[in-house]
């Protein structure tokens, strides 16, 4: 059985609601809710510890993307994240930690892509062979090179949006 990811908030391949986008507050000209978005998934590989989620635009002008959201060490035994739970007050399962995003704070922080064409926010699950060594400073970059070699598998779901 391979990993399969979903969810309630958005279908792959559909524009994320206002509710997930980035809110004024960060002053990048969007005005939506910045609640991170339902996540669930199931399927994990035999040997799984643990998992990570992270949400990357890869279209964002910076010539490696934008990294919206990364949490690691989600206990074995979950198998989804509800809305709001990579906000401030969010309930995120005990163990998982959340790692840096490219505006440096931990946490999930909506999109928000200059005007033109649609950006894709890829949400990916990660089944993990061991718990990752990472603190909430730790860059998306290293996390990323440790999930390189503790990777069983991995599944994407795809939110659009433009402005």
């Amino acid at each position: 059985m391979a990993l399969t990811v979903t969810s309630n908030s958005f279908k792959d391949g559909d524009y994320l609601g206002n509710d997930f986008i980035l809110s004024a507050e960060f002053g990048f000209g969007c005005a939506g809710g910045n609640r991170s978005p339902h996540i669930a998934w199931s399927g994990a590989a035999a040997g799984t510890k643990s998992f990570a989620l992270h949400c990357h635009d890869p279209d964002a002008p910076t010539g490696s993307g934008f990294w919206h959201w990364v949490v690691v060490n989600i206990p074995p035994n979950v198998s989804e994240l509800p809305v709001g739970a990579g906000n401030p007050g969010g309930k995120m399962p005990a163990g998982a930690l959340q790692a840096r995003n490219d505006i440096g704070t931990a946490g999930y922080i909506g999109p928000c892509p200059p005007e033109g064409h649609p950006h894709r926010y890829l949400f990916t699950v990660f089944a993990v062979s061991d718990m990752l060594d990472v603190k909430p400073e730790t860059t998306p970059a290293v996390i990323g090179f440790q999930l390189f070699f503790k990777t069983l598998d991995k599944a994407s779901i795809m939110g659009l949006y433009k402005r």
